[in-house]
């Protein structure tokens, strides 16, 4: 038996509705936002869904960092073991984003591991990868290692509960909707705590998988990761595991509280991403207008944009998305440090560019203002 799917209250209905709607124009706002724009947009928002599975786990690799590691970068300054969880998530991430659309797909056993291999298998033999767990395990109190908060089921049900969970992912609840079912799928694999080390990041990714199957919004757009991983949001996560999922295997229990909790999350996530949509139309159209009138490129906008936005901006990540020589990449970034526009940092290897003393004030001051996300359920 599994955790059960709660009945709605009417308040979460309205929440949920307007979840739907932001959704909705969040669809409508990417259809209409040029390719170009989008484009980085999307590897930033994965980035900070990265970041904040990396920060929930312990892994402190910020969302620029990760951008880099995913651009292949390799004079980034994380350590060997960040790195390595960055980009075990970063392509097991890649594989979920190409299975939103994947024809005669369908949830299975085999799934599950392989996604678990792609996350865990760096650590496999040491810790078991990509096959259920052969002993019992339980889980800490977060920050308190001699406490124990949760005890999962035993081994030998672990093939029984897991062909319940996938027969449940393929033919359960599917009047449900798609984000509530995705809530209750992350809550049942975690809690049924199949592999040795990784369930966390299992159970947010297949969440992530079951939003994206349900097709409103391409997967980077979906993920409440980033949203979870923010500090006090991360506590309030463990909180509710524990509350609503008790010490021990009990899937009687009022699932009500965790459904809440997600609902919150994809409020407030879409909130951000809304927001953050906004803020980056309104960068590329301030800098375009500034170059038009200060004899600067036009392609030279996309280096200004991503310092502006992230801060930093290397020159090989423009050369890729200009799909320039190494020779005009060179030309134009330096250019661009002659006008007083960009500042080097670093050496020669590791160097990147963060905004000039010339940089337009104005852009910087509108994309630093900061977002006051609302509680849905705050009356």
């Amino acid at each position: 038996m599994l955790h059960v799917t709660p009945a709605l209250t009417a308040r979460d209905r309205r929440v949920l509705d307007e979840v739907d709607a932001l959704r909705e124009g969040l669809r409508h706002q990417v259809r209409q936002t040029p390719a170009k724009w989008t484009e980085g947009l999307r590897r930033t928002l994965t980035a900070q869904a990265i970041a904040g599975s990396n920060t929930i786990e312990g892994y402190k690799v910020d969302s620029v960092d990760v951008e880099d590691l995913i651009d292949g970068e390799r004079e980034v300054t994380v350590s060997a073991d960040d790195k390595a969880e960055t980009l075990a998530y970063q392509h097991a991430m890649t594989y979920i984003q190409s299975l939103h659309d994947a024809p005669d797909f369908a949830y299975s056993k085999s799934l599950l591991n392989a996604l678990h291999w792609m996350l865990q298998g760096h650590h496999h033999p040491a810790r078991l990868a990509g096959q259920w767990r052969r002993r019992g395990v339980w889980v800490n109190e977060p920050g308190d290692p001699r406490s124990v908060a949760y005890v999962a089921p035993d081994a030998d049900a672990l093939p029984g509960l897991m062909d319940e969970l996938v027969t449940w992912l393929n033919e359960g609840d599917l009047e449900a909707h798609v984000l509530v079912r995705a809530a209750m799928a992350h809550f049942n694999l975690v809690k049924i705590h199949p592999w040795s080390d990784g369930n966390g990041r299992m159970s947010r990714s297949l969440q992530t998988l079951v939003i994206a199957r349900g097709g409103v919004l391409a997967p980077e757009f979906s993920s409440i990761e980033a949203w979870l991983g923010k500090p006090g949001n991360t506590w309030e996560y463990y909180t509710v595991l524990r509350r609503v999922g008790g010490a021990e295997w009990n899937p009687e229990g009022d699932t009500a509280p965790w459904i809440r909790f997600n609902l919150l999350a994809y409020h407030q996530q879409s909130q951000s991403v809304k927001h953050r949509i906004d803020r980056s139309s309104r960068c590329w159209i301030d800098l375009t207008e500034y170059a038009e009138h200060h004899g600067i490129d036009e392609r030279q906008v996309t280096a200004l944009h991503d310092a502006a936005l992230a801060g930093r901006v290397r020159r090989a990540r423009y050369q890729r998305a200009e799909n320039l020589s190494n020779q005009q990449a060179v030309r134009d970034i330096r250019a661009l440090t002659e006008a007083g526009l960009l500042e080097a940092v670093g050496n020669t290897k590791a160097r990147y560019y963060v905004p000039g003393p010339d940089f337009p004030a104005e852009v910087l001051e509108a994309v630093r203002q900061p977002i006051r996300l609302v509680d849905p359920y705050d009356d």
